[in-house]
């Protein structure tokens, strides 16, 4: 007992000697402007509230002080490291060398999922259209020849442009969203894929059996070029995380392969809700739009072709690079 009391009266005492100090500086933390010499006694007063804190962490003593006195010391040195501003080289570095950085270095893999996408989809649409009876296995020959009068066209139209572009946009992030995260698995971003092939497919294929493949691809292209190269970057980013799992580099263990896989695929997310957006623009006022298909077309072909050239900046700027030191 007598050395408990004893560690108590140090404990008093030691906040009485100390205790003006810590008010001070919280004080002078709580001030929107220092002049010189306050901020000259700010660094002394924080530098001493650092070492008592130390020893009052040592004697253990009456938690909510240690407590009290650390947020104290925080907010010191908040006030003398600044606070964080938003950063514009962090966001241009994102843009110009993070996000199409993280494609780039995917493109083997969406290339891959890309052309058997593009393989499976023409040959089940090519199998439909001549099979016209095989519409009615998929979906019904009065539904098929609802979709052909009107029923494709009029679901470019059905809503109003804003509410169906938001629509669009996000519905087609959650698709990149499960893509990604699925890709650890394989074979569910496999299963999405096909869903896609088979709506494609199915539609393409009645369109053209019934002669209306001039609506058909007049209204899917301007948007699906842009819109399904994002699906196909997601599918591929999602793969090659998976496969970082299953065969990581000699270099990395599995962990660390699929960490790094993984943070590429955080950065093809965050890009990839700018591609969706401006997809979804073009799918709700340009196709739909009383201009030429023509016209309609080149507007997404323009935009398509404009992505895969912004995600080509990497390889540009590789010659250009100078090596790394070793």
């Amino acid at each position: 007992m007598i050395a408990r009391s004893e560690v108590v009266v140090d404990l008093d005492a030691y906040v009485a000697e100390h205790g003006d100090g810590w008010r001070r500086l919280d004080q002078l933390c709580g001030r929107r402007r220092l002049d010189a010499a306050e901020v000259d006694e700010l660094v002394a007063l924080y530098q001493r509230a650092t070492t008592q804190l130390s020893v009052l962490r040592s004697r253990s003593p009456d938690p909510a002080l240690v407590s009290e006195l650390s947020q104290v010391v925080l907010r010191a040195r908040a006030r003398l490291n600044g606070r964080p501003r938003p950063s514009w080289a962090a966001v241009r570095h994102f843009l110009m060398v993070g996000f199409p950085g993280a494609v780039w270095r995917a493109a083997p893999w969406w290339c891959a999922v890309a052309t058997a996408f593009t393989v499976l989809t023409f040959t089940l649409m090519w199998f439909v259209a001549d099979n016209p009876e095989t519409a009615a296995a998929f979906i019904g020959d009065e539904e098929a020849a609802e979709l052909v009068e009107s029923g494709f066209a009029g679901y470019y139209t059905e809503f109003s442009a804003p509410t169906f572009a938001f629509h669009l946009w996000t519905h087609n992030a959650w698709l990149a969203a499960k893509c990604l995260a699925a890709g650890v698995l394989i074979v569910p971003v496999g299963y999405l894929l096909w869903q896609n092939v088979v709506n494609i497919g199915v539609v393409g294929g009645v369109m053209v059996s019934y002669g209306r493949a001039d609506v058909f691809f007049g209204l899917i292209t301007p948007h699906g070029l842009l819109e399904l190269t994002g699906v196909f970057v997601a599918a591929g980013v999602g793969l090659r995380i998976g496969w970082a799992w299953i065969a990581p580099p000699e270099q990395l263990t599995r962990g660390q392969a699929v960490a790094r896989a993984g943070r590429d695929g955080i950065l093809v997310a965050l890009g990839l809700v700018v591609l969706f957006a401006v997809s979804a623009v073009i799918e709700a006022f340009v196709t739909p739009a009383p201009l030429p298909t023509p016209l309609r077309i080149a507007i997404g072909a323009t935009a398509w072709l404009a992505f895969l050239a912004y995600t080509t900046l990497p390889a540009l700027r590789a010659p250009t690079r100078p090596p790394s030191p070793r």
